[in-house]
């Protein structure tokens, strides 16, 4: 069978559907809003209780709550399930309302845990190795990998069904939206959770200081509420897409499912992703972008604390800058940059933008001007939103149809497992930085530094991406596929 036969079989299976509105491309942005008040639960709220209010060292935290990106490699197995095997009828949507409602336990099971373990810290008087820390460590870590697990069940789907229900010219817009509503999720986190901590510490009860009694009943109505919320969230964004919009599914049914399942298996759709060496090169481009862009994410906060003398609550609203600069950025993107300058060149802009910008964060330190850091990460916001819609606008044309899940869940693991890398990597820089140098400064400016230097490696790789010949070749592989040769 040719490769046009094939693209034939493909379209009479699935026959041209109507195309989603502006209404529409909102409501699917409510999910990814959703995954963004998760991630204030987890890498703010979380990480901010055990390190400040319970005393667990910090590299134990960031330890365990990476445990949930190093799992990452599930998400290409998840992207292939979906594109093999539909979950009670569909191939997306309910696999992502699954891996939702899991996701929202194990957090909520998490911070029971984080309260054991901060009892036995809290008698102990201080953090020391034993059975208990150990198996509640152990313990927490299992949590948060299952977390972890559920996520990519939920999102590598959801992000195949982007592929499905769009045509190559109009995902940047769709990107744009989606993406700046998980913005609008982490701000919207961030800010209930500062409101949360200012109530807490009512009544003259400094930071770090706060006894357990106190501090247990509002956060866990928070983690408990907040996973419902999402839940009905990505009810909402998905309920009737897959079946009005998606190309991928399809009314003929058993059929389609059973070409699906014997065609396409596993072994047979990582030959596809492997077919074109552009894979390689564009997930080695994605894992640096993602060590560029989020090196400093472990550090930024004290860096406002250490140099600029800046008070929790300030270094809080650092968020709020970033998060409205990305926000920027993505609308900028998606309306106006990428129809102007194409993918590539719009993506190697925000990188290089990203660069500047961290060379304005380093010279605010010189001021030590707290609204010159501000406006500093407010722009590294903008460049950031650049870089990552280009980005994630290159990553769908990345992307074989036929096996959109598989791909999918292989740039979700280059992403995952760089930015898990990243918050270890960041701290030991610091660390390595303040026994180099005796200026605090120097010390979060080799951060900074060594984010540049990694941006402008992925700049280098970028100029070897090329679209056409991973289209030409993945199309030649998947011909050869159908054909049964493999």
């Amino acid at each position: 069978m040719a490769t046009e036969d094939v693209s034939e079989s493909i379209a009479v299976h699935n026959p041209p559907k109507r195309q989603i509105g502006i209404l529409t491309i909102f409501r699917l942005g409510l999910f990814n809003l959703g995954l963004g008040l998760m991630a204030v639960l987890t890498l703010a709220v979380l990480n901010r209780i055990m390190i400040s209010e319970l005393g667990i060292p910090a590299t134990i935290t960031g330890g365990i709550l990476a445990t949930s990106l190093f799992v990452s490699p599930a998400r290409v197995w998840f992207g292939q399930l979906s594109d093999r095997k539909p979950l009670l009828g569909k191939h997306r949507t309910n696999y992502v309302l699954l891996g939702t409602g899991i996701f929202g336990l194990a957090v909520f099971l998490a911070v029971q845990i984080v309260w054991k373990l901060g009892g036995v810290v809290e008698a102990q008087g201080s953090w020391q190795w034993n059975s208990q820390t150990i198996g509640w460590s152990a313990l927490l870590s299992l949590v948060m990998a299952i977390y972890g697990l559920a996520v990519s069940c939920s999102s590598t789907p959801f992000t195949a069904l982007l592929v499905d229900i769009t045509e190559e010219a109009r995902r940047a817009k769709l990107i744009a939206i989606v993406w700046s509503m998980l913005m609008v999720g982490i701000v919207i986190g961030g800010i209930t959770g500062g409101n949360i901590f200012k109530k807490i510490e009512v009544g003259g009860i400094a930071a770090g200081n706060i006894p357990l009694a106190i501090l247990q009943p509002p956060i866990n109505s928070v983690f408990s509420f907040v996973p419902f919320l999402v839940l009905a969230l990505a009810l909402i964004a998905t309920w009737g897409v897959e079946q009005r919009y998606s190309r991928f599914s399809n009314v003929s049914g058993n059929s389609r499912e059973s070409d699906r399942d014997d065609r396409i298996g596993l072994s047979r759709a990582l030959r596809i992703l492997t077919s074109s060496r552009q894979t390689g090169i564009f997930f080695t481009f994605l894992s640096l972008l993602t060590l560029g862009l989020f090196l400093q994410e472990a550090v930024l906060e004290p860096y406002g604390g250490e140099v600029f003398g800046m008070s929790i609550g300030e270094t809080t609203q650092l968020n709020a800058f970033w998060g409205t600069g990305i926000l920027i950025g993505y609308s900028l993107t998606g309306f106006w940059i990428i129809p102007s300058l194409g993918k590539k060149l719009t993506t190697k802009l925000g990188c290089i933008l990203v660069i500047f910008c961290f060379g304005l964060i380093v010279a605010a330190g010189f001021t030590q001007q707290p609204k010159m850091l501000q406006l500093a990460i407010a722009l590294f916001g903008i460049a950031a939103g650049i870089a990552t819609v280009g980005s994630i606008s290159l990553m769908l044309d990345l992307t074989a149809a036929e096996t959109a899940g598989t791909f999918i869940g292989a740039w979700g693991l280059a992403q995952a497992m760089s930015r898990g890398l990243a918050t270890f990597l960041g701290g030991i820089i610091l660390d390595l930085g303040k026994n180099i140098f005796e200026a605090t400064l120097m010390s979060y400016g080799l951060v900074f530094a060594i984010q540049g230097i990694g941006m402008i490696l992925a700049i280098l790789i970028l100029d070897r991406v090329d679209v056409q010949e991973f289209k030409d070749n993945t199309s030649q592989a998947l011909s050869t596929v159908m054909e049964g040769d493999l």
